[in-house]
């Protein structure tokens, strides 16, 4: 004999076959969206753990995946177009993507610049003193490019400075291991390396007072997600939710730094993630704030204008480069 079904039960059933094709619906509702980055440590790996394991892309309506490279994988496969969408577009590489006939365009930025040398080599006092001797960098990405104007503004002949390149990981290794008389390194791997070797030094690069001298801000975007412009004018509409993606895990990394340490470290050590959480508390070297491109323009034709001045840019990037489209 069967057991008479309550009404209650037959309730519940009913809304669950109600709400099971709607959840179809809304999972075949979200657009996919690939996005190439720098693998860890980096800042643009910073904020993508942080997007998936809170959901913020699905809040939206994307499915964004995002895949890593190394720094010249990542500018080859980019502006090749294996990739339409780049979550490490440094300003500078826009630019030059440009001049090379790749039609692309800076379409928000998540960090500001910051970039550091550090050093355990006594002789090694001032960053004039990397003169003559090897540096190990990430030689290939616009941090470099930009430690390179401020090392000039300072006085320092760059051209004098023996360049080991090496990929964005390496660094910290070749600072753990001495095996280079400086490295040029930013967050988050500066955090990382500081907090295995508290007693490495960080060379003065005079960054805020040089760059206020020069553009009259102490604001310098850096780096930030762009976007073919073959992609964005067939997505337009996606933009402003990969925007507010972006802005909302910003946002709860800033409200929730030991919970975001704890993401974006992964498999780090607990020092590793104490450190994280005191770098987003700060934010100074982080640099972490996201603004559409076109918000700050004039702070972006400031960093073109440092790039031309060092020969990285052959000319001014037009205005293409810099989105100003529906948000």
């Amino acid at each position: 004999m069967m057991k008479p079904v309550s009404i209650t039960s037959a309730l519940v059933a009913a809304s669950l076959m109600a709400l099971l094709p709607g959840q179809a619906l809304a999972q075949d509702a979200l657009e996919e969206v690939s996005i190439v980055v720098f693998g860890p440590p980096s800042l643009g790996a910073f904020l993508p753990p942080v997007i998936k394991a809170q959901g913020l892309d699905t809040r939206h309506g994307l499915d964004i995946s995002f895949v890593e490279r190394t720094p010249d994988a990542y500018t080859a496969q980019f502006n090749s177009g294996e990739f339409r969408v780049g979550g490490s577009a440094a300003l500078l590489t826009v630019g030059l993507a440009e001049a090379r006939g790749v039609q692309v365009s800076y379409l928000f930025n998540l960090f500001d610049f910051w970039g550091a040398v550090v050093t355990a080599n006594d002789a090694v006092q001032s960053l004039s003193d990397i003169e003559g001797r090897e540096l190990a960098a990430a030689a290939g990405t616009t941090n470099y490019v930009m430690f390179n104007w401020f090392a000039r503004e300072m006085g320092v002949d760059t051209s004098n400075v023996s360049v080991v390149n090496t990929a964005t990981p390496g660094l910290v290794g070749y600072a753990m291991a001495n095996r280079a008389d400086a490295i040029q390194l930013w967050e988050p791997a500066y955090t990382s390396l500081v907090a295995q070797r508290p007693d490495i030094r960080t060379l003065d690069l005079n960054i805020p007072e040089a760059w206020s001298a020069f553009a009259g801000s102490t604001n310098i975007p850096y780096l930030g997600v762009a976007a073919h412009v073959s992609w964005i004018e067939e997505n337009e509409a996606l933009v402003p939710r990969l925007y507010s993606a972006y802005k909302d895990a910003a946002d709860w990394v800033a409200a929730n730094p030991d919970e975001a340490a704890a993401i974006i470290a992964g498999q780090g050590t607990a020092e590793y993630r104490d450190s994280l959480g005191e770098l987003i508390r700060n934010n100074e070297r982080l640099g972490l704030n996201v603004q559409w491109a076109g918000d700050v323009d004039e702070e972006i034709r400031k960093v073109y204008e440092a790039g031309e001045s060092i020969g990285f840019l052959p000319s001014t990037p037009t205005d293409e480069t810099i989105y100003s489209g529906a948000r």
